[in-house]
């Protein structure tokens, strides 16, 4: 037996809600779109299941729906036979005799809320289609009663809860896909073709959940043998920092390829920083180095970075000398970067890195970080046991997050360059 539903009652009022919320705890408010109240319900309230109370409102039309649809609103029962409001707005492309028109009109109007069908008897081919662009469910007019609609309204809220927690699930785990796939196609990938020298490099942000920060590194070899490292340093790691990061050093790889190096080279990217930053605050710490085609010898120089260390077979580890460097990028307008010489020998390992891996503290709750000392007598240690290339960088980084009693809170880039026996 129908049950009829009358206009809600003019100053009858229900906590607001989000739409398509659970239906525990509290009262649900149902919108009823039918051109005929009069013939359909006779009752404000349906009655209570599983503790939850239904209550009604009713338009006749589209346009009544619009004005009445407001957040306490958790469920929508739109008559699959309502004509066609006068100056409502077909969705574009669509049919005018689209039988379901009205229901389309609904489920834009209301993309958040459940919505239920109301199709004549044994029309079960219009309900279904009408599930199939949107509705929760659909119901037959002669077949329904109260505690039927009240059990059907439950399971609409609840399911247009379900598929909007998954909706949001998926479009979250795609756009962290896209993200990755984003920040892995800006990190660097060596141009060494050529080269006889080894390669390894390790880079762990300070966000979380990120792969991209403000260091950054690059490696190239120029026509005439001469393989250009860079790595360096944006202060701050948040996105904006990781942005301007890949912006050196894309534009580094391109002024070193076109030949510059030196002060030359880093004059330029001053340049590069000063305008693409957001703030004058904004600074960048770098160091390169051009190692000549024998691989016996290289220029360094150092803007603001720490200086790389060398390590030789049979001989203890040293840092490169950094007394005549020059200030980071970005501090002083006509700033210059003198380039120094320095003798590699036969065989050896470059180590370049960001301060991230040497400002961790020492051991768990201690004040003292590892610094560039400590960091020396670490790689001392790996390389006694045997490790070089990618082992030597992922267990100096493993080990400096171990002395730091967890994560490194600041970005860490690690590039390893070598010649002759490991």
């Amino acid at each position: 037996m129908a049950v009829p539903v009358p206009r809600q009652r003019t100053g009858s009022t229900v906590e607001k809600q989000p739409a398509a919320a659970t239906a525990t705890g509290g009262d649900l408010m149902l919108l009823v779109i039918d051109d005929d109240p009069a013939g359909t319900f006779t009752v404000a309230e349906l009655p209570e299941g599983a503790g939850t109370r239904v209550r009604i409102r009713t338009a006749r039309n589209l346009t009544e729906a619009a004005r009445l649809l407001t957040d306490d609103i958790h469920c929508i029962l739109v008559d699959l036979a309502l004509p066609r409001t006068p100056g409502t707005n077909p969705a574009p492309g669509a049919d005018d005799g689209d039988e379901l028109a009205p229901l389309k009109h609904v489920l834009r109007l209301a993309p958040r809320h459940a919505v239920l069908a109301l199709a004549a008897e044994g029309d079960s081919e219009r309900g279904a289609a009408a599930v199939r662009v949107g509705a929760q469910d659909y119901l037959f007019r002669d077949e329904l009663d109260g505690r039927l609609l009240s059990r059907a309204i439950r399971y609409a809220v609840e399911r247009k809860r379900a598929d909007m927690a998954q909706r949001q699930l998926t479009e979250s785990r795609l756009r962290a896909q896209e993200n990755a796939r984003l920040e892995r196609g800006l990190l660097p990938t060596p141009l060494l073709q050529g080269s006889d020298l080894r390669f390894a490099a390790r880079y762990r942000p300070g966000r979380s959940r990120a792969l991209l920060g403000g260091d950054f590194y690059d490696t190239v070899r120029t026509p005439d043998g001469t393989v250009h490292a860079m790595i360096g340093d944006v202060c701050g790691h948040g996105p904006d920092e990781a942005a301007l990061g890949v912006e050196l050093r894309i534009a580094w790889r391109a002024l070193t390829l076109a030949g510059l190096c030196g002060d030359q080279l880093l004059s330029t990217l001053q340049q590069v920083l000063e305008h693409e930053r957001e703030s004058e605050e904004i600074f960048a710490t770098l160091c390169t180095v051009d190692i000549a085609p024998d691989g016996r010898r290289a220029g360094l120089c150092l803007a603001g970075h720490p200086s790389p260390l060398v390590t030789h077979q049979g001989r203890a580890t040293q840092l490169l000398p950094n007394e005549e460097g020059g200030p980071a990028l970005g501090l002083l307008p006509r700033a210059r970067w003198p380039r120094r010489q320095v003798e590699l020998g036969g065989a050896w390992n470059l180590l370049m890195y960001t301060d991230g891996l040497i400002e961790g503290r020492v051991g768990p709750g201690a004040k003292q970080r590892l610094g560039q000392e400590g960091m020396v007598e670490m790689i001392n240690s790996q390389l006694a046991r045997g490790l070089g290339g990618d082992d030597l960088l992922e267990a100096a980084v493993a080990q400096a997050r171990e002395l730091n009693g967890g994560e490194l809170t600041d970005d860490v880039a690690v590039l390893l360059l070598g010649r002759g026996a490991g």
